[in-house]
This record gives C-alpha cells, structure tokens and sequence, in this order.
C-alpha cells in the first residue's frame, strides 16, 4: 500500500485516497522502468537500499515527472523488515534541461560531421 505525504499529492495529482492500495510500481511508474524500480523495492525489501536511482513517474494528468529517489528499508522495534521508505525530490525541470541540451550537442556533433 502506498502512503502519500501531501507534496507526493501535490507532485502526482493523486490524493492520498487515491494512491492508497493501488500497486505503486504498475500504477505510477512508465512501463520501461517497471522492472528496475520493482527491483529497486524488493531489494529494499531484503535491507539493501538503493540512494540516487532517477525514475519517471507519471502524473495523474498524463505528464511524466523526473524523480531522484532514495529507497530505505523500513523496519520495526525489533529490526525486523516491515517495508520500503521512499524519499522523493523532483528533478524534472532539471532532467528536462539536461536532455535538451544533450539534444543539442548532438545536433551539433551531426554537423561538424557533416
């Protein structure tokens, strides 16, 4: 299940209710990186968290939203594994950035080539 602070609200569209019970990775994550941030959580599962890991999470609205993500095991007063923490900065207009001016080294690579 899935637990919403009010600026993952904010971020996603979704409110609280909305993401509660729904499966966090086929729900919200585009299908290309299904599979590496379900990795990502079973291995938080197992106490091997992962800091850094970029991902593409789309948005209530359709739009994809850029988030660095640090995924940290959860655990009780006995130590015992009880789930995942996922904390969340948006990085979007960043990545957005970054790509387009990736974009445009290339463009330019194309034409001194030429």
């Amino acid at each position: 299940r899935n637990e919403w602070n009010d600026k993952t609200a904010e971020i996603t569209g979704f409110t609280k209710e909305e993401a509660f019970n729904k499966p966090l990775v086929t729900t919200f994550i585009v299908a290309s990186l299904r599979q590496s941030v379900q990795e990502v959580l079973d291995n938080a599962l197992k106490g091997k968290e992962t800091s850094n890991y970029e991902l593409e999470f789309r948005t209530k609205t359709n739009e994809v939203r850029y988030l660095l993500v640090n995924a940290t095991t959860r655990r009780d007063a006995n130590s015992g594994i009880v789930g995942v923490v996922g904390v969340a900065q948006d990085v979007t207009e960043a990545a957005k950035h970054d790509r387009a001016v990736a974009a445009m080294a290339n463009e330019l690579r194309q034409l001194v080539d030429t």
